[in-house]
Parts: structure tokens; sequence; C-alpha cells
């Protein structure tokens, strides 16, 4: 039996791959307005009445669980599952609405012994472990770029808790710098730079840096959230440049032409679920961490993310 905690437009997207999975499910919410939303697309029931009242029930303790409530609420509810005794969770990212709150989470696992890993679904798009493996054919990254533009214009507009509009760069950008670091390699050195504000997002507005990595590649980054732009990502190596605009796609770029070439990737198992959530949730329930990112790791990225972000 899997836990899945939250039953908005995430738990529908796990509850699909669960099917696919041939996983049982029990989904616990705290609205009757999302749990009939649930319903009505899945056609399964939700358990109401948040995570509390239903440990409070003394069930069974579940194989895992998979969190997906709102960021302001990802911490604790990953704590109170914790303390119940769950061992493993799949925590959406990023895991926590501060590095601080990050950091109660991994201290949580540790005091527990339990495994949570951060759920970054584009480090399984076939795309970029496709990329991945012809990365390493190819010797390894010698330096890569990545934008983090945001569509402020959109965004302004979404309803969510302050807290979350106020951590966006943490709470959705981090998408786009974690699959760079994945394939790129986890940065040692960088220097970071941003100005402007805007309402929703009074840190900054505009970004960009540079550093070194792990694996001795170079990289830099920019990204203007009061212009236009989009996420994209670079990688470069001895023989070739791998560009992912979008993500979804994989295009390469040989030495001498250029010509950019589409790469034939095998995404058939994502036609009709969220791109890389199959192989993520597979990866995960089999206890195959390798591409995981783990709330340790989670740990020392968002503390990056932080500083690229100016909010410190």
């Amino acid at each position: 039996m899997i836990w899945i905690i939250g039953a908005g437009p995430m738990a529908v997207d796990y509850s699909k791959v669960a099917d696919t999975l041939k996983k049982n499910i029990t989904v616990i919410g705290r609205s009757q307005e999302s749990a009939d939303k649930f319903k009505g697309i899945t056609g399964k029931p939700v358990v109401t009445g948040g995570l509390q009242a239903f440990i409070d029930g003394k069930p069974n303790l579940p194989e895992s669980a998979i969190v997906c409530v709102s960021i302001e609420q990802l911490a604790t509810t990953a704590i109170v599952l914790m303390n119940y005794g769950v061992k493993k969770i799949l925590l959406e990212k990023p895991g926590g609405i501060s590095n601080k709150e990050i950091q109660k989470v991994a201290d949580t696992a540790l005091e527990t012994n339990s495994s949570v890993m951060i759920a970054y679904n584009r480090r399984y798009y076939a795309s970029v472990l496709k990329a991945k493996e012809m990365i390493k054919a190819d010797g390894g990254v010698t330096s890569f770029n990545f934008e983090i533009t945001e569509w402020s214009h959109v965004i302004k507009n979404h309803k969510k808790d302050i807290r979350a509009m106020h951590s966006w760069f943490l709470g959705n950008t981090s998408h786009v710098v974690d699959a760079a670091f994945f394939l790129g390699g986890a940065p040692i050195e960088i220097s970071t730079f941003n100005k402007g504000k805007l309402d929703w997002h009074p840190a900054s507005s505009n970004f960009a840096g540079a550093g070194t990595t792990n694996t001795g590649a170079l990289f830099s980054y920019c990204g203007n959230w009061e212009g236009p732009g989009r996420w994209s990502l670079d990688i470069i190596t001895s023989s070739h440049r791998y560009i992912f605009r979008p993500f979804e796609q994989l295009h390469i770029q040989e030495i001498g032409s250029i010509a950019f070439k589409k790469v034939e990737i095998n995404d058939d198992v994502e036609k009709d679920l969220k791109p890389g959530l199959y192989l993520q949730c597979k990866n995960f329930f089999d206890s195959n961490y390798d591409n995981m990112c783990s709330i340790e790791e989670q740990v020392k990225l968002s503390s990056i993310y932080e500083n690229m972000a100016g909010y410190h």
C-alpha cells in the first residue's frame, strides 16, 4: 500500500502512475472540495480531514508515502509521517519552503532512519536520461549554461500562499537548476549576482552567476523575470553540445556544424503520463535511488538556490 498525501493535480498524476505500476493507494487530503475533484478525475475516493486525523486512527504503516501537498506544508507533512513510522518518502520538490525547513526534514530522517527522496521528475525525462548516457560516452561534461527565466506575467496571477510566491525560485525554478547540476555536476564553487524585485517576489528578479562543479566542469547561468525568455540548458562535451529547449526534447550540435539535430528518444511510457513521473516512481518503489535527489543532497543544493535567488 502506498499513501499519497494531498489530493490536488499532482496527486492525480501520481495516481495514474500508481495504476500503471499496479500499486494500491490510499489518498489522504484535507478538503472535501479537492477530494471531490480528485474522485471525479480518477474515480478513487479520498480520506478527508488531513493527515493527522488519519494517523490518529492508527492505520497500518504503508510500504511508502508520496507527499504532494502545497510547498508550505511539505516539511511538516514529511516529519509527521516519519514520526509515525513511515520509513520511505517521496517528497515533492523542493522539500520545504526554505533551506531551514529542508534541514529539519533531513534531521528527522536521520533520527528515524528514514529514506526521503525529493521528486525532481526532470531527472527522469527520457531526454535527460538519454543525454546522460551520451555525455558519459563523450567522456563527460566540460561546461554548461542554463537560463532560469520565469514568466512573471503569468505567475503574478497565481492564487498561492504568499510564502510560496516569495520562495518561487526554490519552489519552482530549482527544477531547471537541479536538472543542470544533475547532468553537469554539483557546484563546489559559485559566484551569484541578482538585482531587481517584483511585487510577488521581492528578493530579486534578475539573476546571473558562474562556478565550477565536482566533475571539473565550468558553468554559467542567467535569468530575467522582468523580460521574455524560457527555461533552457546547454551541456557541452569534447564532442557535442546537448540542447534542452524545451526539456522534453533533446537536440545535439556536432563540432564543425551549426545545425541542431533532434535525438530520437524512447518516451512511449510517458505519452499519457506526466513526463518523468513513471520512471521516478518505479525507481523509488524499487529503492533504486541512484538518480534521485536525497534529502541530504537537497540540504546542500537548497542553500545554493537561496543564494542564487538572493534570499540571504
